[in-house]
C-alpha cells in the first residue's frame, strides 16, 4: 500500500516555511506514508510558525534552526540527528533564495554579492546538507532536491535564481556519482510554477501561470500535492535505481520549443 510505503523509515526536510510551501505538502505526504520527520528551519522567526505545523503530524518531530550558510550549524543539525534518530533514510532539500533586486531587473545586472549568495544558499547548500546527513545514511538513502526549468531556459525575471538551479541540478549528479557507492541516491524535481509566498517574489509570476495553464501539454498547472507525490516516489524504494536525475512534474510544459 502506498500509504505505507516508508513505513519505519526516518529523515529530514530542511526548508519548510509555511502552509502553503511544497516542503510542507511534501512532509506531510512523507508523514501520511509511515516516516518520522525531523525539520531544520532558518532562523528564530520561522520557529514559531514552523512548530504550529508539526504540531499537526502524528509522531513528535524534532526541530532545529539551520542557517546553511554556516557549516558549524549544519554540523550541529546532523550530531543533533545522530542524538534523536540514529541514522536516517532521507533528506529533502527545498532551501532556495536570492536578492529580490536581483528578481527585478535585467541579469546583465546582478550584483556580485547577490550572485555569490544565491549560488550559496541555494545551491551550495545541497552538497553541505548531503554531506552532513550521508554519514548518517548507513543503509542507503535518497537525497531530494527541488529545482525549476529556469535551470535549462531563460526564464523572465527568474534571472541568477536559475543560474543558481543550473547549477544545482549539476551538484546533483555529482553528488551521486559520489555518494552511489554507499547506496545514497541523490535526485532533483523540477517542479512547475506554484503559487507558494516564494515563487510570488519573482515579478511577473501571474504571467508564468497563465502560460502554462496555456501551453502545458495538460492544459493546467501543477498541483503542490503532486509534486509531494513525486518526492514520496523518490523517497521510497520505488526508485531504487534512480540517481543524478531531474524529474520534471510540470504537466509536461518543459517538452515544448514554443
Amino acid at each position: 500500500m502506498a500509504e505505507k510505503l516508508l513505513e519505519g523509515k526516518k529523515g529530514i526536510v530542511f526548508g519548510v516555511a509555511n502552509r502553503r510551501s511544497i516542503a510542507w505538502a511534501i512532509a506531510s505526504r512523507l508523514s501520511e506514508a509511515g516516516a518520522r520527520l525531523a525539520f531544520a528551519y532558518q532562523g528564530e522567526r520561522l520557529r514559531d510558525r514552523v512548530e504550529e505545523l508539526v504540531a499537526t503530524l502524528p509522531e513528535p518531530s524534532p526541530l532545529y534552526s539551520c542557517d546553511v550558510t554556516r557549516d558549524e550549524e549544519i554540523q550541529a543539525v546532523g550530531a543533533a540527528l545522530a542524538r534523536d534518530f540514529t541514522s536516517i533514510d532521507f533528506l529533502i532539500h527545498c532551501i532556495a533564495f536570492a536578492d529580490k533586486a536581483d528578481l527585478e531587473r535585467d541579469f546583465i545586472e546582478t550584483s556580485r554579492s547577490g550572485y555569490l549568495l544565491a549560488q550559496e544558499i541555494s545551491s551550495f547548500s545541497l552538497t553541505a546538507c548531503s554531506r552532513m546527513a550521508a554519514p548518517l545514511m548507513r543503509s542507503g538513502g535518497s537525497i531530494i532536491t527541488l529545482s525549476y526549468l529556469g535551470s535549462v531556459r531563460a526564464v523572465p525575471r527568474y534571472n541568477v535564481m536559475g543560474v543558481a538551479k543550473a547549477a544545482l541540478e549539476s551538484s546533483v549528479r555529482y553528488l551521486a556519482v559520489d555518494l552511489g557507492k554507499g547506496a545514497i541516491r541523490v535526485n532533483a524535481i523540477s517542479a512547475g510554477p506554484i503559487n507558494t509566498l516564494a515563487a510570488r517574489g519573482i515579478s511577473g509570476f501571474a504571467d508564468i501561470l497563465r502560460i502554462v495553464e496555456e501551453k502545458a501539454p495538460l492544459g493546467r498547472n501543477v498541483e503542490v500535492e503532486e509534486v509531494a507525490a513525486a518526492a514520496l516516489f523518490l523517497a521510497s524504494p520505488l526508485s531504487s535505481a534512480i540517481t543524478g536525475q531531474v524529474l520534471y512534474v510540470d504537466c509536461g510544459f518543459n517538452i515544448l520549443g514554443l
